[in-house]
């Protein structure tokens, strides 16, 4: 008999789903079974996941350069928007800089603490910002193209983790399947800025004050220096070399990831997806 028949039904309060941000979080961690584990596994390989940031960011704005409906996000501030375009951006334009460097940081953000109520705060709150609330020039990005991006950085993070060299499989699952579960849980917290659900409680809701991006509870929760440094093609900077030397000949410290990093300069995005492949080694 499954387990699951011999727990007491739970009751939820579904109005509390979209008045309390928390009560939404803690609803979406019990039916995620996002608990300790996931937590310590997040913890554990969040060197490993920050070592990935240049390259994960690099194919993001490939792919969204790629195609004229997103790319043109970055000089019209709305997907929705069918005039022409001003500018054609390229990844060495003002705006694309800018925008890496933010999400470099954000992806850092994703390694810190989920223990903590603030996180799935300000995981709210990028969700809301890209619905044109709280900017000082509205940014309005269509839902379809969200769920997209979201769906790339899950898939070239999950590749590049099961593809690690040296890291044991159990540990690559619990990674996997905590990264997955805070991204989806991200996803959430996108779409409940999108969707007319539980509008009956929420009509007429007083956000406050909505603070600038990058900031919340009046602290700075994004560090973009720490995002410019990891945006350097030296990937030595998000992962170190030991010094030590492995017995297959590679440095047994330097980053796993070292191979993908550094064939950011010469990706080009074809119809196939592109390949990510380990080619160095690494510690546990």
């Amino acid at each position: 008999m499954s387990t699951s028949r011999n727990r007491p039904m739970q009751h939820i309060d579904r109005k509390s789903l979209y008045t309390s941000l928390e009560a939404r979080v803690k609803y979406l961690h019990s039916f995620l079974d996002f608990g300790v584990s996931d937590i310590e596994a997040l913890k554990s390989g969040s060197k490993y996941i920050q070592a990935l940031i240049p390259a994960v960011v690099n194919i993001v704005y490939k792919k969204l350069l790629q195609y004229d409906i997103t790319a043109r996000a970055f000089t019209t501030r709305s997907t929705a928007f069918e005039g022409p375009m001003d500018d054609t951006p390229d990844e060495d334009s003002p705006q694309i800089l800018h925008r890496k460097m933010f999400l470099r940081a954000y992806l850092k953000k994703l390694c810190s603490d989920p223990a903590q109520m603030e996180f799935w705060e300000y995981l709210d709150k990028v969700g809301m910002m890209h619905t044109g609330i709280g900017r000082t020039h509205p940014l309005h990005i269509e839902y379809i193209h969200i769920g997209a991006g979201l769906a790339v950085i899950q898939d070239v993070l999950t590749e590049a983790i099961l593809s690690h060299p040296r890291l044991h499989i159990q540990r690559k699952i619990a990674i996997v399947k905590a990264l997955g579960k805070v991204i989806w849980i991200q996803n959430d917290l996108f779409t409940k800025w999108y969707v007319h659900d539980g509008e009956e409680f929420t009509d007429g809701m007083d956000f406050g004050e909505i603070e600038k991006e990058g900031w919340l509870h009046g602290k700075k929760v994004l560090n973009e220096q720490d995002a410019i440094s990891e945006g350097s093609d030296d990937t030595a900077t998000a992962c170190p070399a030991s010094g030590q030397k492995g017995k297959d000949g590679p440095t047994a410290g330097v980053c796993p990831f070292t191979g993908i990093s550094s064939d950011m300069k010469n990706l080009k995005v074809q119809d196939d997806k592109p390949k990510v492949e380990v080619t160095a080694t690494g510690q546990q």
